[in-house]
C-alpha cells in the first residue's frame, strides 16, 4: 500500500519488533473488528435473533479482509466503522444482513482497542522478562566484583557490580507486576449502545427471554474480554491514563538503565560498552569513536513515552459529557507508538545487557584511584572505636583527603594512605598496617553481594509466578 516516495512513520518499518507491528497493523485491527461482531452475532444467535446459517457465513469470512474496498466505500461515507461493515457485508450474502445489529461504533472500536492493548501488554511483558533474565545472569556473575559507586557524579563508596544491576532489575521487576496487573484488569466497553444505557439491545430483545446484560455476557466470553459495568459511549478513557502511565514505568526504568551506561561507556570511567560489530561504524567524521548508540536510542525513545500520558489524560478529563470524537484521531496514534516505542526498547536493552563488554581492569583502576577516600570511614570508625574522639578524627581524615585531591589533579598516585598513615594524632591509636587493612576498599560493600544473589533469585522466580511480590 505505501512506499518509501510518501511519508511513512519511523514505526513502520525502524522501531519496534514484527509482533507488535502486527497487533498495531491496519489488517489485524479489521480481523479484531470482524471478531467482535462475530461474537455479538453468536449471542444474538443465542438468543434466536440469528440464524445458524447467517453465524456460519459470517465467520466463513471473517479472514476475507479487503482494505482497498471499505476506502472505496469510506471515500463515499466518510465513516471507517461504516465502510468496513458494508464491505464484509457484500461478501457475506447469508449474513451480512445482521452485522453490528444494535451496536454503535464504539461498541467496536473500543473493544478492538482493548483486545489489541491485552495483546500489547503481553508482548512488553515478554520484553520486560527478557531484559530482566539477562539482568539476573549479569547479577550472578558479578555479584561479588567490586566497583566504585557514585553519588553526584563523583566517588563515593565501593559497591558490587552485581547489585548496580539489581538496583535497575529492582525497578523493572516492579514495572513487570504492574504491567501483569493491568493486563490483567484491562476491560473492553462490553456492548451498550450509543450513550451505554443498552436502549438499542434491549428493544432488540424483547421477547426472546434473554436481557441485554445476559447478551452482553455472552459476546465479551466469546472474546474472552472484561468489560465495564459503566461506560458512556465508550469504556472510561481514565484506562488509558492508567495504560500510558504504565508504558512511562517502563520507559523510566529503561532511561535510567541506558544513562547510567552512557556514562559508564565514556572513556573517564571505560568500566562498560555496548556490543560493537567488526564492520560498525561510530561516527562519518571521526573513524575511532565507539558511541552507545542503542543507549542512546532508548533514552530517546523513552522521552517520547513519557510525554505521552498528557495526550491519555486529556481525553480523559475532556471526555464531554457521553462522548466528543476529539480523542480518536490522537488515540490512534499515541496508544500503537507507545507500545511500539516500548517494544523496541525492551529489545535493545535486553540484546545489550547480554552482549555488553564489562572491562575488569578499568573497574580496578577506579576503585584503586578513589576507593581509598570511601574507605576513611572505615578508618575513622576504628579511630573512634580505639577512644579517638568522633568529630577531631572527622577533621584529621579530610585534611589528609585536601593533600590526596590536591597531588591527584596535579597528576600524581593517590597519596592518601601514606597521608594518614604519617598523621601522628592517628599514629597514636592505629598502627600503619591497620590503617593499610582498613583502607582496602575492596572488603567495604557491606551486604551488596547477598542482596544482588537475592534480586537475581526473585526475577528468576518472577517468570514463573504471574503477580511476584518481592518485599523484605
Amino acid at each position: 500500500m505505501f512506499n518509501y516516495d510518501t511519508y511513512i512513520s519511523p514505526f513502520t518499518w525502524r522501531y519496534g519488533g514484527a509482533e507488535m507491528r502486527h497487533i498495531w497493523s491496519e489488517e489485524y485491527k479489521r480481523k479484531l473488528m470482524r471478531r467482535v461482531w462475530v461474537a455479538l452475532a453468536t449471542a444474538q444467535h443465542t438468543a434466536g435473533l440469528v440464524t445458524a446459517e447467517q453465524l456460519a457465513d459470517l465467520r466463513a469470512h471473517m479472514e476475507e479482509i479487503d482494505i482497498p474496498r471499505a476506502e472505496e466505500i469510506e471515500r463515499e461515507t466518510r465513516h471507517d466503522v461504516m465502510a468496513e461493515i458494508r464491505t464484509y457485508a457484500e461478501q457475506c450474502p447469508v449474513g451480512g444482513g445482521i452485522i453490528h445489529w444494535g451496536a454503535t461504533s464504539e461498541d467496536i472500536n473500543d473493544n478492538v482497542f482493548a483486545l489489541r492493548m491485552h495483546e500489547s501488554l503481553a508482548v512488553v511483558a515478554q520484553g520486560l522478562t527478557a531484559v530482566l533474565s539477562a539482568l539476573a545472569q549479569r547479577m550472578e556473575e558479578t555479584a561479588d566484583l567490586p566497583v566504585m559507586a557514585h553519588t553526584h557524579i563523583q566517588p563515593a563508596e565501593p559497591t558490587t557490580l552485581g547489585y548496580r544491576f539489581a538496583v535497575y532489575a529492582q525497578d523493572l521487576l516492579a514495572d513487570l507486576e504492574e504491567i501483569r496487573r493491568l493486563q490483567s484488569h484491562l476491560k473492553g466497553k462490553g456492548f451498550k449502545g450509543a450513550v451505554g444505557t443498552q436502549a438499542s439491545f434491549v428493544e432488540l430483545l424483547a421477547g426472546t427471554g434473554m436481557d441485554a446484560a445476559e447478551m452482553e455476557r455472552l459476546a465479551m466470553q466469546e472474546l474472552g474480554l472484561g468489560y465495564y459495568l459503566i461506560t458512556t459511549q465508550t469504556y472510561t478513557r481514565q484506562q488509558d491514563v492508567r495504560l500510558m502511565n504504565s508504558l512511562a514505568g517502563v520507559a523510566s526504568s529503561l532511561h535510567k538503565l541506558a544513562m547510567d551506561f552512557r556514562i559508564l561507556q565514556s572513556p573517564p570511567f571505560g568500566e562498560w560498552a555496548e556490543p560493537f560489530g567488526r564492520q560498525q561504524v561510530g561516527s562519518s567524521a571521526m573513524p575511532f569513536k565507539r558511541n552507545p548508540i542503542n543507549m542512546e536510542n532508548i533514552c530517546s525513545l523513552a522521552r517520547y513515552v513519557a510525554a505521552l500520558p498528557g495526550m491519555a489524560w486529556d481525553n480523559a478529563s475532556q471526555a464531554i459529557l457521553e462522548r466528543s470524537l476529539d480523542d480518536s484521531a490522537n488515540k490512534r496514534i499515541f496508544v500503537a507508538e507507545g507500545f511500539l516505542a516500548t517494544d523496541e526498547m525492551l529489545r535493545r536493552a535486553a540484546r545489550v545487557v547480554a552482549e555488553m563488554r564489562l572491562d575488569e581492569l578499568a573497574m580496578q583502576r577506579n576503585l584503586a584511584t578513589y576507593g581509598p577516600f570511601a574507605a576513611t570511614e572505615r578508618v575513622l570508625m576504628a579511630l573512634v572505636g580505639r577512644g579517638a574522639d568522633r568529630q577531631a578524627g572527622h577533621e584529621w581524615i579530610r585534611a589528609a583527603s585536601l593533600q590526596a585531591w590536591e597531588a591527584m589533579r596535579q597528576g600524581l598516585a593517590n597519596p592518601l594512605v601514606d597521608l594518614l598513615a604519617g598523621e601522628g594524632e592517628i599514629g597514636r591509636y592505629l598502627t600503619r598496617t591497620e590503617i593499610e587493612e582498613l583502607m582496602s576498599a575492596e572488603a567495604h560493600v557491606g551486604t551488596a553481594a547477598q542482596r544482588a544473589r537475592a534480586m537475581a533469585e526473585w526475577v528468576r522466580e518472577a517468570s514463573l509466578s504471574p503477580f511476584p511480590h518481592f518485599f523484605y
